[in-house]
């Protein structure tokens, strides 16, 4: 049904939370014990491998589901961390609900189903014409609904309020005293508001000639030895790689269109359901469990590929369209349902790839690749291997610790892990990408750290002039404003003067000019001024300053007075979440966390080498 499709991810998030929570509360028995299986301990709770692998692996399923293919090793884990936090979180949660005497009772649960949805899937619910009348939502259709619908939804729902209740208790008592004054509110307008116009001298260090800022070779190792700190760079590697294509050519498109109209065919003679063609053909794992169901689409809704919803425009309620090709392959589309703008919408999803005599070919040379260059220790296999193979060896992008490897537009798995592991010299795995199959040859590795001087002697020497030259841009803009003190337009007498004045604004606090709006001090001083008042020089962070004020406009307090209500609301909001933010942070500052993931979850020997 159109609800238990809306709500399929919100409730599977919930009850994957209330999992984690079942495993951590309902399974563990040895709260003071320990093992060698103990991956978490929060406060002295412990959570098991046993549990945490079941966790992560029902993380893992969904996300697969959701997304469709394999999961590269950073996706995994992104997924192991984001359990980690779960588990954490939950524990700490429930330690704060017990010592607060925090409770739901079910009253209060089938109180707040029967009055709204749930607020983990309001949204949805609240924007799906199943529930809605006139383009609003109904409530009453929801109540009905829910009144109609099964026991398994009715306990899904249960549980997503068995999650929210407690939470929004805590909030609420911990937001009670939270309060925005009004002097804070009108503060918050006037800086949207008010306004000014400057006349501003600028002297950039940069614009300064790199001879009238010599470095000496003395003067370079001291300004090195005092700034160390800047010069630390996270781990680097530099990588080489052979890469086998596995772009399909047009005998591969042309088998793509003959296999959807082949399907086409079937279901429009009534030889198999769409909905089953669906389950068991289309690549879009998510709306093919579902039958195809993509559920209700806006004819020009973002998102979606143009090419898809030229194809679904064209079609009318009950009709099946002929084969559609977008970026992601052909596609057999059947609108179910009209709603002024929006339409009820299945597809089947078949993709472009290599296949037949192509597939194999790419089948027979990845192997070649693998066998000749991957997982070797002699990095000169993988020049040999190219040269046979008539591949070229290519440079990939210099690769930070932290960051994910990119070839053109597309992500390659496992690489930043692997990188980071192997030694200089080594060969990767075969990496199998979305549009290659790679080898990658580690050539050098930098360790995190301070590089010595003689690596970085150009990055020291550039830094340690740029010091010199804010020197003598302060001897410039004090020499100027000598020079000007006695003219009364600073705009008219420094251009006079051949010297860079620009007129900015106006502007508000909110919106300053790119010429100081790293400056805050320079912004504010604009502020402080009246028409005509000149600062001094100003120091900032890009330059040497000097501001002559030539308009203020004031902001609207009767204008603030009218909006001050809606003002304050919305600020309080962003407030109370900011102090539960903190609270949660300060939750898990002050925990004692015990994390053995690396230790317990180390490969072995064995399955290292398989």
């Amino acid at each position: 049904m159109r609800a238990m499709r809306v709500i399929y991810k919100p409730v599977f998030v919930v009850v994957a939370v209330t999992f984690i929570g079942w495993l951590a509360y309902g399974q563990v028995t040895d709260i003071l014990g320990g093992g060698r299986d103990v991956v978490l301990k929060v406060n002295g709770q412990i959570v098991r491998a046993t549990q945490f692998q079941a966790a992560l692996q029902n993380a893992i399923e969904e996300s697969r589901r959701r997304g469709g293919g394999r999961l590269s090793r950073e996706d995994e884990q992104q997924l192991q961390d984001q359990v980690t936090d779960q588990f954490i979180q939950r524990i700490l949660l429930e330690r704060e609900y017990r010592r607060l005497g925090i409770q739901v009772s079910d009253d209060e649960i089938r109180q707040m189903a029967r009055s709204t949805p749930p607020p983990q899937i309001l949204r949805q619910i609240m924007e799906d014409p199943t529930f809605q009348t006139n383009r609003q939502f109904d409530i009453t259709k929801w109540q009905r609904y829910l009144g109609s619908a099964s026991e398994e939804f009715r306990t899904q729902i249960e549980q997503l309020y068995r999650e929210y209740l407690p939470e929004r208790k805590l909030e609420e008592y911990l937001t009670v005293d939270v309060y925005v004054s009004d002097a804070k509110l009108w503060r918050i307008w006037r800086d949207q508001h008010e306004s000014v116009t400057v006349a501003l001298l600028a002297i950039r260090p940069e614009l300064i000639p790199d001879s009238l800022a010599p470095v000496s070779d003395a003067e370079l190792e001291r300004y090195y030895a005092a700034h160390k700190d800047a010069f630390k760079r996270p781990a680097t590697a530099w990588l080489s790689f052979v890469a086998q294509p596995k772009v399909p050519d047009a005998a591969d498109t042309a088998a793509a269109l003959a296999r959807a109209r082949r399907l086409r065919a079937e279901i429009a003679r009534g030889a198999t359901k769409f909905e089953d063609v669906a389950k068991k053909e289309s690549v879009d794992s998510v709306s093919g469990a579902r039958g195809g169901d993509l559920g209700w689409v806006k004819r020009n809704e973002g998102g979606f590929d143009p090419q898809f919803l030229a194809a679904l425009r064209r079609l009318t309620p009950g009709e099946l369209g002929q084969p559609a090709l977008s970026s992601f392959g052909y596609h057999l589309i059947r609108v179910d349902a009209a709603k002024g703008d929006s339409l009820h919408v299945r597809h089947i999803l078949i993709p472009i790839v290599p296949q037949g005599q192509h597939l194999d070919q790419i089948d027979a040379r990845t192997d070649s690749l693998d066998h000749l260059a991957a997982e070797q220790t002699d990095g000169s296999r993988l020049d040999s291997a190219a040269q046979r193979l008539h591949l070229p060896v290519a440079a990939a992008p210099k690769l930070i610790q932290g960051d994910r490897l990119t070839l053109g537009r597309y992500v390659i798995p496992d690489v930043s892990v692997w990188a980071f592991e192997a030694r200089p010299g080594e060969t990767s795995p075969l990496i199998e990408g979305e549009r290659g199959n790679y080898v990658f040859r580690l050539d050098s590795l930098y360790a995190a750290g301070t590089p010595p001087l003689a690596q970085i002697r150009d990055r020291v020497l550039a830094a340690a002039r740029v010091e010199k030259k804010k020197v003598i841009a302060r001897q410039r803009a004090a020499e100027a404003l000598v020079a000007l003190a006695s003219a009364p337009d600073l705009l008219q007498a420094g251009r006079a003067r051949g010297l860079p004045l620009e007129k900015l604004g106006p502007f508000t606090r909110l919106n300053p000019p790119s010429a100081i709006a790293r400056d805050l001090l320079v912004e504010g001083a604009a502020f402080g001024l009246r028409p005509g008042q000149r600062t001094g020089v100003l120091v900032g962070t890009t330059g040497c300053f000097i501001l002559q004020g030539i308009a203020h406009q004031a902001a609207d307090s009767a204008a603030w007075l009218k909006q001050r209500d809606q003002q304050r609301e919305q600020i309080l909001r962003s407030a109370q979440q900011a102090r539960v933010q903190q609270y949660l942070s300060a939750l898990r500052a002050q925990a004692q966390i015990v994390d053995r993931r690396k230790e317990v979850f180390r490969p072995t020997a064995s399955e290292g080498g398989a």
